[in-house]
């Protein structure tokens, strides 16, 4: 008999599933959703309540320009755009969510980014 181990995304979405119905976000404190692939890395400032989108930045944005992005410093780029775009919006204070994925990495490189830009969670 042949054991399989679970395809890793599968395990993330039942770990981002736990996390979810714990974490939501207001219209004054939106929940700062991280989603990261092999290419790129998005983030995303969303009100549950209204199910919307409030804020936006990836690795595909023009301002951003790197040549590299599925990297820590392309991450970081996005976290001090998200924050700068969610600070112009009047947007202080958020709930992160890592999306299932490990405080490591691009992931926390791009928290620390935005920490530093001036969102508070």
């Amino acid at each position: 008999m042949l054991i399989t181990k679970p395809d890793k995304n599968v395990v993330r979405k039942k770990r981002h599933a736990r996390v979810r119905t714990k974490v939501s976000g207001t219209t004054e404190c939106p929940r700062l959703n991280v989603f990261r692939s092999n290419k790129h890395i998005y983030a995303q400032l969303i009100d549950d309540i209204k199910g919307v989108t409030i804020v936006s930045a990836s690795t595909l944005d023009k301002e951003i320009g790197l040549e590299s992005t599925g990297n820590v410093d392309a991450a970081t780029k996005v976290g001090e755009l998200v924050a700068k775009r969610a600070i112009e919006k009047g947007v202080k204070i958020v709930k992160f969510d890592r999306g299932g994925y490990l405080y490591h990495g691009r992931i926390q490189a791009l928290a620390e980014a935005a920490r530093e830009a001036g969102l508070e969670f």
